[in-house]
C-alpha cells in the first residue's frame, strides 16, 4: 500500500551539493498482474546497464568505484575519522554522478581525504575485494589510479565545450579512445555510411571510436561487441518482457529493440524508434538504449539510459488536449512560415508515472522526455513526449517551506502566485516544451541537423523552452482549460527569469562559466531578454542590498520570447553555426561574478543542496509455484544500501573496456 504524501519521507539524505529523494509510484496497485510483470522485467533490464554509463563517463570509473566500495564495505579500523567520512562522501558523489565528474558542471571531484590515507586504505583491504587484473599487484593498481583521483589536471573535465580547444582530446569521457583529435572525429563521420539521403542514420550513436596506428574504427556497443556482457543481461530481461506484452504494437517495438542490441545496426534502431512511436495504446512504456548525446561535446555518441513507466490516465487529459491542438500551435508560431511544419504528424503526449530509473536517468533524472531525437523521424512520423509527474511531485513536496522562494522572489505577490499555480505551471511548461517545442519546426532543404556541433544541444533546448514560454501566456491555454485564468502564466515567467538570471547560479562554483547545455539555454533566454528589453521589460532591482530581477511588462516579455524563438528556429533550420556560436557565447556562458557571489552567499544561509536525485523503489516479485503472481513496491532502501546492492547484483563489465 502506497503511503500518503503526508506520511511519505520524500527527502532521505543530503551530502555535498546533493539531496537524495524518494519518489512514489501511485496507482501501481491498480495495474493488471500482466502489466506489473511487464514492469518488473523492464525494471530489471533498466538496472543491468548501470556499468555502461559509468564506463562511458570515464574509462577508470568502474575501477575507482570498485576500489571505494571495497574500502567502504571492509572492516576498516575507524569509520568515525574525518578522512573516512570524506571518503564516504566522495564515494556517494561518484555513485550519484556515475563517475568521478560532477553530473552538471562536468568538473572532476576534488577529494577531501589525503592521498596517503587512500593508499593506506587500499593496502589494508583484502586484495581479493579489489579490481585487480590477472597478475597485477596492489602497488601497480595504485600507480594507475592515484593520479586519476588526485591530479586535478588529469581528466579535469568530462565534457569540455570551451571555444578554441580540442573538444575531444580535452574531454575525459570514454566515447573516444585517447589520442584521437576533434579534427579526426569530424573527418571520420563527415561521409559516414548512411548519413546522407532522406533517412540518415545517427552516425556513431552506439559506438566508441578507437585508433590503431593511423586507422580509426568503431567498437560497436552490442551483444557480441563492446559492453556485450551487460547487454546480454539487458537482452535476457527484454526477451522476458516481450513474452508478456500488452499488445502486438508493443511487442513489435520490443522485438526490434532486441534485434538492435543483437546487431548494433542503427537502421534497426530507427525502425525500433518508429515502432515505439506507433505504440499508442499500451499503458506500460519504456526507454532503454543509447539515447541522449549531451555527454559528447560533438553530440554524436549517446549515453545508455532507461526509464520504465506507465500512463497516468487522469493527468494525461492535459497533454492529450495539447497534442490534439498541435497543428494550431504550429500554425500560430512566431517563426518564419518556411520553418513551420505544414502538417504536424504523430505528436503524442502523456503524463507518466515512472516505476524504475536506470543509467543516465539515475539518480539524477529528467522531468520530461521527447523522443526520438532523429530529425527525419520527427518530420516523417512525429514524436512522443512525456511529463514525469511523480518525479515533479517529489521535487515539489521535498521543497515545500524550505525558504528558497522567499529568499529570491522580489515581493509577496510572486510568492503567493507560485504557491497557487507553481506546480501546475511547471508541469504545463514541461508539457509544452516536450510535446510541442521539440516536435515543432522543420529543417531547411539540405540541412541534416548536426551543423551546430557543440552548440546544437543548447540551441535545441532553448528552442523547446521558448516555444513553451511563448504559449504559456496565450489565451488559448485558458480557452482549453489548461490554465485557470489569464494571470497564472505569470508564475512560469517569474520562475524562468529568476532561475535563468540568478538562482541556477547556485549550481556552479564562483568564477566558473556555465557549461551544462540546459543551464546555458536558460541563461541565454533570460539574459537575451534582459538585454534586448533594455533593462525595462525585466528590471534589475536592488532592495536591502539584495539583487532581484522583476518583470515589469509580461506581454512585452512574451513578445521578446517570440522574437528569440523566431531567430533560434532560423538558426536550427538553416544550420547557422556562426549565429549559434554568437548567441551562446554572448549570452549563455559568462557569469557576472559580483552577482554570482551574492547569490551563493544568500543561498548558503538556507542550507539547501542545489541538486537532487532519487533512489528507486525495490520492485519485488511475489512468486508462487515458480510463477510471478504479483509485484510490489518497497520504499525502505537507503541510498548507500541501493548503490551497494546494484554493484553486487547488476555489475557485469570488466574493469577496463
Amino acid at each position: 500500500m502506497l503511503p500518503s504524501s503526508h506520511d511519505f519521507n520524500f527527502q532521505i539524505e543530503q551530502f555535498a551539493d546533493i539531496r537524495i529523494l524518494r519518489y512514489q509510484v501511485p496507482e501501481f496497485e491498480s495495474l493488471t498482474p500482466g502489466q506489473k510483470k511487464l514492469i518488473y522485467y523492464l525494471s530489471q533490464a533498466a538496472l543491468e546497464g548501470r556499468d555502461i554509463i559509468f564506463d562511458q563517463n570515464n574509462r577508470f570509473n568502474l575501477i575507482i568505484r570498485r576500489i571505494l566500495e571495497a574500502i567502504y564495505s571492509s572492516e576498516v579500523p575507524d569509520k568515525s575519522t574525518s578522512d573516512f567520512k570524506a571518503l564516504e562522501i566522495y564515494l556517494k558523489r561518484v555513485w550519484f554522478s556515475n563517475g568521478i565528474h560532477h553530473h552538471y558542471s562536468m568538473d572532476k571531484f576534488v577529494p577531501e581525504f589525503s592521498e596517503s590515507y587512500f593508499v593506506k586504505m587500499v593496502k589494508d583491504v583484502d586484495p581479493e575485494s579489489l579490481p585487480l587484473e590477472y597478475g597485477q599487484s596492489v602497488d601497480e593498481l595504485l600507480k594507475i589510479i592515484v593520479p586519476v583521483i588526485f591530479d586535478e589536471k588529469l581528466y579535469a573535465k568530462r565534457v569540455n565545450q570551451a571555444v578554441g580547444e580540442d573538444l575531444i582530446a580535452s574531454s575525459a569521457n570514454n566515447y573516444y579512445k585517447e589520442g584521437i583529435t576533434q579534427k579526426e572525429v569530424e573527418a571520420f563521420y563527415k561521409n559516414y555510411r548512411g548519413t546522407e539521403g532522406e533517412r540518415p542514420i545517427s552516425a556513431g550513436l552506439n559506438s566508441q571510436l578507437a585508433k590503431t596506428g593511423e586507422r580509426l574504427a568503431e567498437k560497436v556497443w552490442k551483444e557480441k561487441g563492446m559492453y556485450g556482457s551487460a547487454i546480454e543481461r539487458i537482452l535476457n530481461w527484454l526477451m522476458l518482457a516481450a513474452s508478456v506484452c500488452e499488445n502486438n504494437s508493443q511487442k513489435r517495438a520490443l522485438d526490434l529493440l532486441i534485434r538492435f542490441y543483437q546487431t548494433g545496426d542503427l537502421e534497426i534502431f530507427d525502425a525500433y524508434s518508429i515502432a515505439w512511436l506507433n505504440d499508442e495504446n499500451s499503458r506500460v512504456d519504456f526507454v532503454n538504449g543509447f539515447i541522449e548525446t549531451y555527454g559528447d561535446a560533438l553530440g554524436l555518441k549517446a549515453s545508455w539510459e532507461s526509464l520504465v513507466n506507465f500512463k497516468d490516465v487522469g493527468a494525461s487529459e492535459r497533454t492529450e488536449i495539447i497534442s490534439q491542438n498541435a497543428q494550431w500551435f504550429e500554425d500560430h508560431s512566431p517563426v518564419n512560415p518556411a520553418y513551420r511544419k505544414k502538417k504536424v504528424k504523430g505528436v503524442s503526449a502523456k503524463v507518466i508515472t515512472v516505476a524504475m530509473l536506470g543509467g543516465d536517468c539515475y539518480p539524477a533524472t529528467p522531468i520530461g522526455v521527447n523522443l526520438p531525437n532523429s530529425d527525419w523521424i520527427r518530420k516523417a512520423y512525429g514524436s512522443k513526449s512525456v511529463t514525469i509527474e511523480n518525479i515533479t511531485y517529489a521535487y515539489h513536496k521535498s521543497s515545500e517551506n524550505n525558504g528558497f522562494l522567499e529568499a529570491f522572489a522580489f515581493e509577496q505577490a510572486e510568492i503567493d502566485r507560485h504557491k497557487m499555480y507553481g506546480f501546475l505551471t511547471d508541469n504545463l511548461h514541461t508539457d509544452l516544451h516536450e510535446c510541442l517545442g521539440h516536435g515543432s519546426g522543420q529543417l531547411a532543404e539540405g540541412i541534416k541537423g548536426d551543423e551546430l556541433k557543440a552548440y546544437g544541444a543548447t540551441i535545441e533546448e532553448a528552442r523547446a523552452d521558448l516555444f513553451g514560454l511563448y504559449y504559456m501566456a496565450d489565451k488559448k491555454l485558458v480557452e482549453l482549460n489548461l490554465l485557470p485564468d489569464e494571470h497564472a502564466f505569470k508564475t512560469a515567467y517569474d520562475t524562468y527569469i529568476r532561475n535563468g538570471l540568478m538562482t541556477q547560479l547556485t549550481r556552479i562554483k564562483l568564477y566558473d562559466d556555465v557549461i551544462e547545455s540546459h543551464m546555458r539555454n536558460r541563461q541565454l533566454i533570460a539574459q537575451w531578454c534582459f538585454v534586448q528589453g533594455n533593462g525595462e521589460v525585466v528590471q534589475k532591482v536592488i532592495k536591502e542590498n539584495k539583487t532581484y530581477f522583476v518583470i515589469k511588462d509580461y506581454q512585452k516579455l512574451r513578445s521578446l520570447f517570440g522574437q528569440l524563438l523566431k531567430e533560434i528556429q532560423r538558426v536550427k533550420s538553416e544550420g547557422d553555426y556562426d549565429a549559434a556560436k554568437q548567441l551562446v557565447e554572448d549570452y549563455a556562458v559568462k557569469v557576472d561574478v559580483k552577482l554570482h557571489k551574492e547569490v551563493l552567499e544568500r543561498f548558503e544561509k538556507l542550507k539547501i543542496a542545489p541538486y537532487a536525485g532519487f533512489v528507486n523503489p525495490i520492485c519485488k516479485p511475489l512468486i508462487k509455484a515458480g510463477e510471478i503472481v504479483d509485484v510490489r513496491m518497497d520504499y525502505t532502501e537507503s541510498f548507500s544500501e541501493q548503490m551497494l546492492r546494484y554493484s553486487r547484483e547488476h555489475s557485469w563489465l570488466p574493469n577496463i573496456n
